[in-house]
């Protein structure tokens, strides 16, 4: 019995990013606002779930396959040289055992949707799988990775209305302009090493027209979530939710004035309350207008 060791779990749900949940909330809020305005307010129940559990998945698969990707350049990154795959912890094979295995449960997720769904999903498989090896060769991974993070929402639609109107293409480009300020934010953490090692990314690209060029980004994000409200008639309780946004958007501005790596972290992490305010804007709207 003393050659049975258990299995250490520890490593793997580092890997999948379960002990830094910020990740799969970011992914979360444009589903949840894409669910209540494809449900008029009431989401079915079965979509919902499918979504919320489907997040979860391939935000871990989404991980895994980063880390593998990125095995031979986070041993030279302050910030990631002692993540399992870089340290040594977990083998690669097991790693890309794990994306398959996280890949295909979320797929037989979607097997429980509609066929317009199912078709739609493979494009988003292969946008999570490829946006690590992105950064090899442009500047513009985050955009990718806004359109990676943003196809769950025309997904959604496609669930609950069995089409994807133009509303959710709307709601899709907000997601990917968003995505490129929080990660541009998270790029700003690493640039010096990434400067070091040739890695690129927006951060790098805009240099130091970083803070403009965010600014001008959160301008159109909420001017492109007004136009939302403005087609769909949403009240007051969601352009009080575009208020907190944009004093949210401020602050993230005020964080990252000096370009301090701690601060710019913080920055990203303060997307969060803003993904949470867009929702509770929506949420609001459709539970006092009913």
């Amino acid at each position: 019995m003393g050659n049975i060791h258990s299995l250490n779990i520890g490593p793997y749900v580092r890997l999948m990013r379960f002990d830094r949940p910020i990740g799969i909330l970011l992914l979360l809020w444009p589903v949840l606002w894409a669910l209540w305005i494809a449900g008029n307010g009431q989401p079915g129940v079965h979509v919902a779930l499918v979504f919320l559990v489907g997040v979860v998945l391939m935000r871990a698969a989404g991980c895994v396959i980063n880390d593998y990707a990125d095995r031979h350049i986070d041993p030279h990154v302050a910030r990631t040289r002692n993540r399992p795959l870089a340290s040594g912890e977990i083998a690669p094979r097991h790693a890309l055992a794990l994306f398959v295995v996280l890949c295909l449960l979320a797929f037989a997720l979607v097997l429980t949707l509609n066929r317009l769904t199912v078709l739609m999903s493979f494009a988003g498989a292969f946008l999570a799988a490829s946006y690590p090896f992105v950064k090899r060769y442009s500047h513009l991974p985050q955009v990718y990775l806004g359109v990676a993070f943003g196809w769950a929402v025309p997904m959604v639609f496609a669930a609950q209305l069995g089409e994807v109107p133009g509303i959710a293409w709307l709601i899709f480009a907000i997601t990917v302009v968003w995505a490129v300020i929080y990660d541009t934010m998270y790029a700003m953490v690493d640039r010096e090493d990434d400067l070091k090692i040739g890695v690129k990314s927006t951060a790098v690209l805009f240099a130091s027209a970083d803070r403009l060029v965010i600014a001008l980004l959160q301008v159109v994000m909420l001017g492109l979530l007004a136009i939302v409200g403005k087609i769909l008639a949403l009240g007051v309780f969601y352009y009080l939710g575009l208020v907190v946004a944009g004093g949210l958007f401020l602050y993230q501005q005020y964080l990252i004035r000096a370009r301090d790596p701690a601060r710019c972290f913080k920055a990203f992490l303060n997307n969060n309350w803003l993904g949470a305010a867009v929702f509770a804007g929506i949420f609001s709207h459709y539970l006092f207008s009913a």
